[in-house]
Order: C-alpha cells, then structure tokens, then sequence
C-alpha cells in the first residue's frame, strides 16, 4: 500500500515516462512496419530524382564544368554520388568527404551501362542505393547514389523528434488521467466547503481509506465537518435554551402583571403575584448575568488577576456567606480546612465555591450534611466538596457541565436554576490550569473535586477589561 502522496506522484511519474516509453517504441515500429513498402518507395523516388537531376547536368556540360555546377545543387551534401564508365571510376560528387561508403560490384556498374536501372535490395545492403545510364558525349556512363550519414541523420534525428512526440503525447494523457484521481479528494472537498457554507453538513467522502497525505486530509476534513456540525447544534440547542429560559419567566411575568391590573384581586393574591414577579424577574438577571460571565469566560479578554492568597480562609468567608441557606434547611457543614497557599485569582474562584456550595445546599435534603475538604498535593492543592443530597446517575454525570444541562428535571420544578453554574465552575478551573471531577451515584450523594496547581499557567496578555 503507497502511504504518501509523494511516492505517488514519484511512481506516476515513472510509469507515465515508461508507458510513454514503451507506447512510442510499438507505435514507432508498428507505423514503420504498415508504411514500409510507402517509406521505401518515396525513398527511392527521391534518389531517382536527384540521380537524374545530377545526371542532366553532366550530360549537358560535361564531366569538367558539370562537376563545379552539381556543388551549387540544392542539398547534394547529403547523398554520396560516384560515376563509372568502362575503365573504372571515373568522378565523385556530393558528399565533400574521401570516406565515401558507397560500393558496388562491377556487375552492377555492368548493367546500368547497359542501360538498366538499379534498385539496391534493402534487405541485403545498410543503404538504399540507386543506379541510373548515362551518355556523355557518346560514351556510356553509370551513375550510382545512395544518401550519406548526414542525410541518414538527419532522418534519425526526425524520428527521434517522432517517438519524442509520442512519449509526450501518451506521459501527458497518463498524467492528466492520473492528476485527476489524485486531485478528485480535494475537489470534493472543495464542493463540501461549499456545502458546509451554506449549513449542509450531510455528507460522506470515499476516500477515508486512503493512507497517504490525501487521506489523512480527508479525514481530518471528515473529523472539522463532524466537530462544525457538532458545534452548529450546540449552537441551536443553546440558542433554544436560552429562549426557554428567558420565555419561562417573561411569561410569568407577563401573566401576572395582566392580573394585578383587575382591582378586583384580594390584596394577600396580590402580593403573591408580585413576589413571584419579583423572583423570576431576579431569576432573568441571574441568567443575563451567567451568559454575561460566560461569554467573557470564552473570550480572550477576560480579565485574569492572579495573586496568591489563603484558600483556606477564602472557602470559610463563602461557607460563612451562605448560612442562612444551609442553616434554614439545618444543614451538617463540616469543613476540614488546612491552611493553604494558593496564587491565583481570587474573584473567580470565589464564584467556584459559591457555585458548587450553593448546588450542595440545593439538592441536599434537610438535616443532610455538607463536608469541604482542602488536600494538598506536590505542586497541586485538591478541594473536596461532598454532600448526603439526591445524587446523579452515570448518564447525567458526564453531562453536568454542560450548558443548560440539568440533571433533576422534576427537582429543577422546585429548585431555579439556569442551568449554566457548573459550566461557569468548570470555564474558571480550566482558566487556572486545573481540572474539576464527579463522583456520585443517586440517592448517595455527590463528590465535586476542584484540583488546581499551586501557581497558575502564565495567560497571554489580549488586551485589557
């Protein structure tokens, strides 16, 4: 299995090369094979043509001043030409060379002066040579050509230039075909975008299986659609809770001020009304002030105070602030207190302790009991707090710090709440470096533990409040 991108293009290359290669000698050799007898023919008609071109001139001037016009002849350069009579050879023309390669039998030379034609036989010679009788001045001649190896080069170079072509012709057809199964993943992936632009997550791509760099691209694109998806319905779902949060309210509200405009309502009703007013008007400035906090939690411009300070002391002055919540409801408050250093920002860690004591005294049942535990660690000091209340399945467990989420919802009718305390709680802790866990289990009671490090992680500086 090839596991990069790289060798795949490495390798296609290679092969478009070698098919290219391979195409080009079949192509070349069979075209060749299909036009020999053609190829042949136009050969032998050229050096017909040039013979006797050669031939009118010595014939009309004569061997002498013939000899000096064939060197003006178009092209002689490439053509070896010797011409015979009874005696031997009797001139050389052409090719400006004494390395003629141009043989032939007597017999030959015999039978053109007789006045016949000669075709050499390709099959048996390496030239083609071409013999032409001719009469100068009564005396009979024979006049052989054949092409030189300049001329036979410059038919190589040209089939060369052929099979070139050829390599090109068939290499760019493979790579073109190759580039587009290469580059189909990113051209999906492009469509997807525009899917994904206009809010249609829906879809699945082919190539997860791929393991080279398109592959791995695929499916980190598959993994960011997934997580988009994902956080377009966090998005709705929160948009939806927050209308319902404020909707409940708004419309108590609007129900009972409708009410309290009848004069005919006893005064005692109509303090009711307006206490419960009052209390879910309270109830919508809790909420606006949480989604306040939270927002500036998850911006980068949230103010970040650290200092160090006695957690210790700190837990007291929260415990001490919210007794008359666990006192009213005779709630056990034990607090095992350990003096402990802590460098970190005081405000919102107070809003930590205020958020899970005050979810411990909501859900714990009169008479319970409420323990706060400090435990220090290395460089780690752990916070305990633990209470005898109603307690969370393992389903509800992984989700109490989400948004909105609320674990009771038939205790939620007698308890207000938004929803968003432990999402505040588990925001802050993540801002200090720590992490917060739950234990619990339902009708035993509920373990929150906040571990935090002796000095907080150094925050980038964005900006001030």
């Amino acid at each position: 299995m090839i596991k990069t991108l790289y060798v795949r293009v490495v390798l296609t290359f290679i092969a478009a090369v070698l098919l290219g290669l391979v195409s080009s000698f079949f192509i070349t050799m069979g075209t060749f094979a299909l036009l020999k007898e053609q190829i042949v023919e136009a050969s032998f008609s050229t050096l017909e043509k040039k013979g006797e071109q050669v031939g009118r001139i010595v014939e009309e001037n004569g061997l002498d001043l013939g000899e000096a016009l064939i060197r003006k002849v178009e092209s002689i350069d490439d053509y070896e030409i010797k011409l015979y009579n009874r005696e031997g050879l009797a001139g050389t023309f052409g090719l400006q060379r004494n390395d003629f390669s141009l043989e032939v039998s007597s017999g030959e030379v015999g039978g053109v002066m007789g006045g016949e034609r000669y075709r050499s036989n390709v099959d048996n010679r390496n030239k083609m040579v071409v013999g032409l009788p001719l009469s100068i001045d009564s005396v009979s001649y024979a006049l052989f050509i054949q092409p030189s190896q300049a001329f036979e080069e410059k038919v190589l170079r040209w089939i060369v230039l052929f099979s070139l072509g050829i390599v090109l012709l068939i290499g760019s057809l493979f790579i073109i075909i190759a580039a587009r199964y290469l580059v189909k993943p990113l051209r999906a992936m492009k469509e997807a975008t525009v899917r994904i632009a206009k809010g249609d997550y829906d879809f699945a791509f082919e190539w997860k299986k791929r393991k080279d760099e398109l592959g791995e691209l695929v499916q980190s694109f598959d993994e960011m659609t997934r997580d988009i998806k994902r956080m377009e319905q966090m998005r709705q779902d929160f948009v939806s809770n927050v209308s319902h949060e404020i909707q409940s309210p708004l419309t108590s509200i609007s129900g009972f001020s409708k009410a309290l405009k009848r004069n005919s309502i006893p005064e005692e009703e109509r303090n009711r009304y307006l206490d419960i007013i009052q209390t879910e008007s309270e109830r919508l400035s809790r909420l606006s002030e949480d989604l306040l906090k939270l927002a500036s939690l998850d911006s980068e411009h949230h103010p970040f105070e650290p200092r160090t300070f006695d957690l210790d002391e700190q837990i007291r002055m929260v415990a001490v602030a919210c007794e008359p919540l666990w006192s009213s409801k005779k709630i056990e408050l034990d607090l095992d207190l350990p003096r402990a250093k802590l460098c970190a920002d005081e405000d919102q860690l107070s809003q930590v302790w205020i958020n899970l004591l005050g979810n411990a005294i909501k859900f714990t049942p009169e008479g319970g009991k409420i323990t706060v535990a400090i435990r220090h660690g290395t460089d780690r000091i752990e916070v305990d707090i633990a209470d005898s209340g109603i307690g969370i399945s393992a389903e509800d467990s992984g989700r109490v710090f989400e948004r909105f989420f609320k674990a009771d919802r038939s205790h939620q009718k007698r308890q207000s709440g938004s929803g968003l305390g432990l999402a505040i709680v588990k925001k802050i802790v993540t801002l200090h470096g720590g992490t917060i866990r739950v234990a619990s289990e339902p009708g035993r009671g509920t373990i929150f533990t906040v571990e935090l490090p002796s000095v907080p992680p150094q925050k980038k500086e964005t900006g001030g409040r």
